[in-house]
C-alpha cells in the first residue's frame, strides 16, 4: 500500500504540473496533456475531493507503514495546494471578462448602465453537478432539417416555454477538428442561459471531412443561417437579429461566417440569402489556416488539414487555404466581435487568437472584445465550472449590449425613414 500511495502521489503531482503549467511544443504528449489539463483545470477541486478519499482509504489500509507511502501522501498535499491554486486562478475569469466587457462598449452610448454588468454569481448546483445541463423553463425542439445532407443537416432550437415577442437568436456551431462533433455536445451551458433568459439558440451541425471537404462545412453554417431567416418565425425566432458563436473548429467556422457576409462562393444555390450576422462569439478559435504568424510552432496543422479537410496543399492552391481562413477576411464592417481564448489551449495556441484580434481592432468600426484566460484549456466551457459560468455570463451581456445597440438603431433608423417621408 505504501508503493500505491507513492505512484498515487506522482500521479497526482504530474497531473498538477500539467494544469498549472503551459506545455509548447510538446509532439505526441499533446492529446494527454490536453485532457489532463482540460480536466484538472475545470474540476480541480471535485479531484481535490475524490484524491483525498482515496488517500484517506490507503492511509487506513497501511499506506503510511513504509518511508514511500509518507513520501507520496507528501506530494498529494502539495497536488492539493496547486490545484486549489489552479481553483482560484480560474475564479478570476470573471475579473478579465469585466474589464473585457466594460472597455468594448466604453464609447457606446446606446447602451447606457450596461456597461460591464457581467454577473459574479454561478449558481451553486452547477459547481456541485458539472454535467447537469437542462434548465428550468427551458424546451428544445429537436432534429428539424434546414438542408438536404441527412443528419448532418439537422438543428435543434432552444427555446424558452414562456415567450411572447420574437427572441433574438445565438447560432451555435459545433467543433471537433472539422472531422467529428454533433449539435448534442457543446456549448450547452451558454444555450441554455440564454434561453432563460428570452433568447433562442440554434445549434446546428454541419457536413464533416474526410467525406466532405472545404468549402462544404461553412457552406452548411450559412444554409442554417438562410434557414434562421426563412423559417425561424415559425418557431419564434427573430430573423432580424442573429448571432453566431461556436468552440474550435466552430470558431473558426463562425468567424468565417461573420466576415463573409452574403458572398456567393459560400452560397451556391442560395446566393441571394441574408447571411448577415449581428455578433459573433468565437471560442478559442482557428483564425488562420496558414498560421501566418507561427503560433503553432511545431505542432503546425497543415498535414492534417492538406489530407482530411482541404484536399489541396497549400503549394497548390494557397488562394483556398486563403479563402478559408477568418484572419484573411477581416473587414471594416464586420459586427462585434468577443474573442474568448485560454492562456493554455494546447490545441489551438492563443498566439493564434491574439494575431486576430489586433488584426481585426485595426479596421473594424464595431466593438472587438478580447478575453484571455488565465490557465483555461481548450474546450473548458463545455461543462459547468467556475470559468464557465463566468463565461457565459459575460457572453450573456455582451449578447445583450449588442441586440440593445441594434434595437435602439432600428429604432432610431425608424424615426428618421418617418420623418423623412
Amino acid at each position: 500500500m505504501s508503493t500505491a500511495l507513492l505512484v498515487f502521489g506522482i500521479v497526482s503531482i504530474v497531473l498538477t504540473a500539467v494544469v498549472l503549467f503551459r506545455g509548447r511544443s510538446i509532439g505526441p504528449f499533446i492529446v494527454p496533456y490536453f485532457f489532463l489539463g482540460w480536466i484538472g483545470g475545470e474540476l480541480a477541486l471535485h479531484i481535490v475531493v475524490i484524491q483525498a478519499i482515496a488517500a484517506v482509504a490507503l492511509v487506513a489500509a497501511g499506506g503510511l507503514a513504509e518511508s514511500a507511502g509518507g513520501a507520496g501522501l507528501v506530494l498529494l498535499v502539495v497536488s492539493w495546494v496547486g490545484l486549489s491554486a489552479a481553483q482560484f486562478r480560474a475564479s478570476r475569469a470573471v475579473g478579465v471578462l469585466r474589464r473585457a466587457v466594460g472597455e468594448g462598449f466604453a464609447t457606446a452610448d446606446e447602451v447606457p448602465g450596461q456597461l460591464g454588468a457581467v454577473r459574479t454569481f454561478v449558481p451553486w448546483v452547477e459547481l456541485v453537478n458539472p454535467f447537469r445541463m437542462r434548465r428550468a423553463g427551458v424546451e428544445m425542439v429537436k432534429d428539424i432539417a434546414y438542408g438536404d445532407a441527412g443528419k448532418r443537416n439537422l438543428l435543434d432550437v432552444y427555446r424558452p416555454v414562456e415567450r411572447g415577442a420574437a427572441l433574438p437568436v445565438l447560432l451555435q456551431i459545433h467543433g471537433g477538428g472539422w472531422t467529428i462533433g454533433d449539435k448534442r455536445e457543446q456549448a450547452k451551458p451558454l444555450m441554455n442561459l440564454l434561453a432563460a433568459n428570452g433568447w433562442a439558440c440554434v445549434a446546428a451541425n454541419y457536413r464533416l471531412s474526410p467525406k466532405a471537404s472545404f468549402p462544404d462545412h461553412i457552406v452548411d453554417v450559412k444554409r442554417a443561417i438562410a434557414w434562421i431567416r426563412e423559417h425561424g418565425p415559425d418557431y419564434g425566432l427573430d430573423p432580424s437579429f442573429i448571432a453566431i458563436t461556436g468552440g474550435s473548429a466552430g470558431g473558426h467556422l463562425s468567424s468565417l461566417a461573420a466576415l463573409t457576409a452574403n458572398d456567393p462562393e459560400f452560397q451556391p444555390g442560395f446566393e441571394d440569402a441574408d447571411t448577415s450576422l449581428a455578433a459573433c462569439v468565437p471560442f478559442y478559435g482557428i483564425y488562420d489556416f496558414l498560421d501566418r504568424a507561427g503560433a503553432h510552432r511545431g505542432q503546425s496543422m497543415e498535414g492534417f488539414l492538406e489530407k482530411y479537410v482541404m484536399k489541396v496543399s497549400v503549394a497548390e492552391q494557397r488562394e483556398v487555404w486563403e479563402k478559408a481562413s477568418p484572419l484573411s477576411h477581416v473587414r471594416p464592417d464586420a459586427p462585434p466581435f468577443f474573442v474568448i481564448h485560454g492562456s493554455h489551449d494546447s490545441l489551438a495556441p492563443v498566439e493564434n487568437a491574439r494575431t486576430f484580434v489586433t488584426a481585426l481592432r485595426e479596421v473594424a468600426r464595431e466593438p472587438v472584445l478580447y478575453a484571455e484566460l488565465p490557465g483555461a484549456q481548450h474546450a473548458f466551457e463545455v461543462f459547468h465550472s467556475v470559468r464557465t459560468g463566468h463565461t457565459i455570463n459575460a457572453v450573456h451581456r455582451f449578447l445583450e449590449n449588442v441586440h440593445a445597440t441594434f434595437r435602439i438603431r432600428r429604432e432610431d433608423g425608424g424615426e428618421k425613414i418617418a420623418a423623412s417621408s
